[in-house]
């Protein structure tokens, strides 16, 4: 929904914002009608150009200007989508307590290359490893599925389907877990984990074959807790401001299309109705923006 604008001139964006910044109660519609239609490698040449004239970062202007949903929005923008995603990831594992929501949904929704990115730039941006602070952040079954899932080993779809090992696949989810007493978590982490997503989607259809659940009704019979959240949402394949904010940005340049189709198919209304119902101000005009319209 967010593409490079066409007669893009940075040092007129830059000094607009500057403007907006400087006058008496802050224009704020201003600075979203900018950030929100620029593409992210614009917004880093607005950043370069500001800075030439402000004498000033302008991360550090727009934190002193604005406030609350709108300014961890705004702020989201102005990193590149592997440098939220980073962000986002480092500061659900900071402090007392780790966020598990943000966890399960960035590690059991980004692709193969996008987590090979995530660590990349998490490496540059904190020096150290996610898989590290993953692990020191988490225990359990459920450090080994994020931990699975980090290391990126998850294969490309491929133009040819293989049937046996759908069916082995979805023979052995069975087998690892509903068909016996306990849970197999291993086997299951390596399938959910390894598999490319078209793969799994014909294995979670074949897996109604074999067991008397479908796999979402199977995994609540079997896992609980984060566990069970993180197996729930790869079995999605695929809400506070935070989440609708993450999702928001760190897609809008990637499949924002995608999730508003999707959305529309899931809850009969679309992404831009339902951010006009429950949000209000100017967060709601920027995520509007960035939302790209109505479906």
């Amino acid at each position: 929904t967010v593409v490079p604008v066409y007669d893009f001139n940075p040092e007129e964006d830059a000094a607009k914002i500057e403007t907006a910044i400087k006058t008496k109660g802050i224009d704020e519609q201003k600075i979203i009608e900018i950030l929100t239609k620029r593409s992210c490698s614009q917004r880093a040449e607005i950043a370069f150009e500001y800075e030439k004239r402000a004498k000033k970062d302008l991360v550090s202007a727009l934190k002193g200007a604005l406030s609350g949903s709108l300014e961890h929005l705004i702020l989201g923008l102005m990193k590149s989508t592997a440098q939220y995603d980073a962000s986002e990831l480092k500061s659900s594992m900071k402090g007392l307590g780790t966020d598990e929501e943000t966890l399960i949904e960035m590690v059991c929704s980004r692709s193969k290359e996008e987590l090979m990115e995530i660590k990349k730039v998490y490496r540059e941006m904190f020096k150290k490893e996610l898989e590290k602070d993953v692990s020191g952040d988490t225990s359990g079954d459920f450090a080994k599925l994020l931990l699975a899932l980090v290391q990126a080993k998850r294969d490309e779809p491929s133009n040819v389907v293989d049937y046996e090992k759908i069916d082995n696949d979805a023979r052995s989810l069975y087998e690892a877990g509903v068909n016996r007493k306990g849970t197999d978590v291993t086997t299951w982490i390596s399938i959910f984990s390894e598999r490319s997503v078209p793969h799994l989607q014909k294995v979670f259809e074949r897996y109604k074959r074999y067991s008397p659940y479908d796999i979402k009704e199977s995994i609540r019979k079997e896992v609980k807790g984060d566990l069970e959240k993180s197996f729930l949402t790869l079995g999605n394949v695929s809400i506070s401001y935070k989440v609708v904010t993450r999702i928001i940005v760190s897609r809008c340049e990637v499949d924002l299309m995608k999730v508003r189709t999707e959305f529309k198919r899931n809850f009969g209304k679309s992404l831009y109705q339902t951010i006009l119902e429950h949000t209000k101000g100017d967060y709601q005009r920027a995520l509007l923006n960035l939302c790209g319209g109505d479906d």
